[in-house]
């Protein structure tokens, strides 16, 4: 019985001499996310348009009840992620849907903590336009884009995810995404 209140008491006071400093919290960890190897293949399409995309993504018409025929997304599945881009015939109204696209991007000011733009212009293949990144953690939509060759096509995207926007958390993928947001816009091509 003498031994095993002499081990209680030892424990008690190496527990109370080890606890003289402050705690420090750890920061919040998230899960590693594996990102799968970059490689791509050519999208072709019945529409006036044509890119390269991921293999690990697909694309599939947009059968929603307000979209038009050349309406398409691009389902990222493994990422919980999709991008959603609607495409429409420039008739005298590229204003009005440079506007649509502003409006659109700048819905997301509330939850952004800024707004960046970045001006595409490939002249040899006629593609014109923005890519918009979109920072803060809570933005629904980090990276939008609209496309036009000025005359006869316009092309607008938004990527999302179908998840809870963390995008603190998701930034690693944000990033890897917004690369093939970059090479669909670098291989796209207008048709007649």
């Amino acid at each position: 019985m003498r031994n095993v209140v002499f081990v209680i008491l030892l424990f008690s006071v190496v527990g109370l001499a080890s606890c003289n400093q402050d705690y420090t919290p750890k920061p919040r960890g998230y899960v590693r996310i594996a990102l799968p190897k970059k490689e791509y293949v050519a999208i072709e399409t019945s529409c006036p348009y044509s890119f390269e995309t991921a293999t690990y993504s697909v694309f599939k018409p947009d059968t929603r009840v307000q979209s038009d025929s050349c309406w398409f997304n691009i389902e990222y599945p493994q990422f919980k992620a999709q991008l959603y881009f609607s495409y429409k015939p420039i008739n005298g109204n590229l204003a009005e849907y440079l506007e649509d696209s502003r409006e659109l991007t700048n819905k997301h000011i509330s939850k952004a903590s800024g707004i960046d733009e970045t001006r595409i212009i490939i002249d040899e293949r006629r593609v014109y336009g923005l890519l918009y990144s979109v920072g803060g953690s809570r933005a629904a939509s980090p990276v939008q884009f609209h496309l036009t060759d000025s005359t006869n096509h316009f092309l607008r995207g938004a990527l999302y995810f179908n998840v809870t926007p963390n995008n603190d958390s998701l930034a690693p993928v944000i990033d890897f995404l917004r690369d093939d947001v970059l090479h669909l816009i670098e291989t796209l091509n207008w048709q007649s």
